[in-house]
């Protein structure tokens, strides 16, 4: 028997105070330490598996001064660990075009001259254009980081432009060993993503049926859920084939959206088994349904085939981020330089790490960057002894830390840049020895001068615009929402028409809450308008909730059924 059960009516949630003035920076928690992501061991096997042939062949021709070209082309590896492989294939090919493509611009413009406000300059204008792109294509993690890391580093090498094809070529023959290394795991386990995607919605749908929608911190768990079912579509939809496997995973989703609309009705534990056997290698478990009664689920074809979003169409609400980066690494460069550090492009790297999606999570960022930074010079003292006792120690070094900063960044970011400030360091040592002081002091200024210059130019600009997506994601949202009801009135919807308004809501509904998060922590804007977001987030729900019971798929999620289906990963 179905349930009939009306959604939960929450209470509207407090949101974060709105005035104009500035809000008071956090700083309990910034360092708190997080659970590693369920795949760290991925991007830091994989880094490792893409640097290590080119930086042992360069050591073995005596060549490490060549190393910084190669890695260039070998970090890409660390990208797009958590798209399906069809997905994944296309996305490490951009990121390859855009890595070399900012490493051709770094070289040909050291090349050309030697001025250093120039190349601060360029620098600068780089991580800007990084940033934007990045963030509109969704790119990450790392993001625009890695980008900026080799394209300012690349600026400031010595180069004659009878050498850069060369070390163009070196870099991109490193770049297609890393598109290799990154799709080899889908030889062995090919709906691995798509498998890990559904599992973390079925994870967090059962933390809000645990709930019951009403219990501590319900709102968060169900925006949480929203997010992770959201992005379980996205994964199962960018495949473009319907597969078994993928159709059977498609049907957990619909089961964790089902607990999404009533979580009263919703055993979690039954969802959490599911999200267990997806993480190992049996078949897909099956929701206890007839496969021949869900084999075509309604909605999903137009979903697929509907119209679709450039990304360029996302980078105007970015501007004002890139302004904040251009002029922040720009400035950040230029006060390396009146201070007489060799290598401004440390301070402009600092800076461009740092901006994120408003004012209070750049500051968070900020002091998690000074932190591992200062940390990271203090293990790169007590490695460099040994680093420098062969070429084959500092090679071996420099792989032992891309490892660790892999598996330790997940957990929080100044974690991880205690092996990325070592590694960093001894890059430099592959042309050749520096005094460890020396090296030590410069990243320490540097680091200082870029955070501090980077989150005054943060705050320097603001973002005004962020009011203004909040009320262009609520017209959205009260647009979907009429249309679902509209198709809700009708006797008889045209076939999937419902499922389609059902998740073109759902999505609006995510992109609400994340463009209200990020506007939550802007400086200096007019008050948001938290009880008509409450409000129109609770109709929504409503909404939402009411299609689930439409289409007849709010069957309660119960019982201790084992049963699989017959369809492998």
């Amino acid at each position: 028997m179905r349930s009939t059960r009306p959604a939960t009516d929450p209470a509207p949630t407090p949101g974060p105070p709105t005035n104009r003035l500035a809000r008071r920076l956090p700083l309990t928690g910034v360092l708190r330490l997080g659970r590693p992501s369920d795949i760290w061991f991925k991007p830091a096997l994989s880094v490792v598996a893409s640097l290590a042939p080119p930086n042992l062949l360069l050591l073995a021709l005596g060549r490490l001064d060549l190393a910084v070209y190669t890695m260039a082309g070998s970090l890409c590896a660390l990208y797009a660990h958590n798209r399906p492989y069809a997905a994944r294939a296309r996305a490490l090919t951009w990121v390859i075009l855009g890595m070399l493509g900012g490493l051709a611009l770094a070289l040909i413009t050291a090349s050309l001259t030697s001025d250093a406000v120039v190349l601060v300059t360029v620098g600068a204008l780089m991580a800007a254009a990084q940033k934007a792109l990045c963030d509109a294509t969704s790119i990450g993690p790392p993001g625009n980081v890695v980008l900026t890391f080799i394209s300012s580093a690349a600026l400031f090498v010595p180069q004659s432009p009878g050498q850069v094809p060369a070390h163009m070529a070196l870099a991109g023959t490193a770049a297609l060993w890393a598109w290799l290394v990154g799709m080899a795991p889908g030889l062995l386990r090919p709906h691995g993503p798509e498998r890990r995607a559904t599992a973390q919605a079925l994870n967090a749908a059962a933390a809000y049926a645990a709930t019951r929608g009403t219990g501590d911190g319900h709102a968060r768990a169900r925006a949480a859920a929203a997010a992770a079912v959201q992005a379980a579509w996205q994964a199962l939809l960018s495949t473009g084939t319907r597969s078994a496997p993928r159709r059977a995973l498609e049907r957990l989703v619909v089961r964790a959206e089902v607990a999404l609309a009533a979580p009263a009705d919703t055993d979690p534990e039954r969802l959490r088994s599911w999200a267990r056997e997806l993480c190992g290698t049996g078949p897909v478990p099956h929701t206890g349904e007839s496969p021949a009664d869900t084999e075509e689920l309604p909605g999903v074809d137009a979903v697929i085939t509907g119209p679709y979003r450039p990304w360029w169409s996302r980078l105007g609400p970015l501007a004002p981020i890139a302004v904040r980066t251009a002029l922040g690494c720009a400035l950040a460069g230029y006060a390396s330089l009146a201070l007489g550090v060799g290598r401004p492009y440390w301070a402009l790297v600092t800076a461009a790490s740092l901006y994120q999606a408003n004012v209070t999570l750049t500051w968070s960022r900020s002091v998690q960057r000074v932190v591992g930074n200062l940390a990271g010079v203090l293990v790169f003292a007590a490695i460099a002894p040994l680093a420098h006792t062969s070429g084959a120690a500092l090679v071996l070094c420099c792989l032992a830390l891309n490892f660790g900063a892999e598996a330790l960044i997940g957990r929080n970011y100044w974690l991880g840049t205690i092996c990325v400030t070592p590694m960093a360091l001894l890059v430099t040592e592959f042309a050749g020895q520096h005094a460890a002081g020396e090296l030590i002091t410069e990243r320490a200024v540097d680091t200082l001068v870029g955070a501090l210059v980077g989150f005054v130019a943060a705050v320097a600009v603001t973002n005004r615009r962020a009011g203004d997506r909040i009320e262009n994601a609520l017209t959205a949202v009260d647009r979907a929402r009429e249309r679902a009801a509209r198709l809700l009135a009708e006797e008889r919807p045209a076939p999937g028409a419902l499922q389609s308004a059902r998740r073109g809501l759902a999505a609006t509904l995510v992109e609400l809450r994340a463009t209200v998060d990020a506007a939550s922590g802007e400086w200096w804007q007019r008050a948001l308008p938290q009880e008509r977001v409450v409000a129109t987030e609770r109709s929504a729900h409503r909404t939402l909730a009411a299609t689930v019971r439409r289409l007849g798929l709010d069957a309660p999620v119960r019982g201790t059924d084992r049963t699989t289906e017959d369809v492998r990963p």
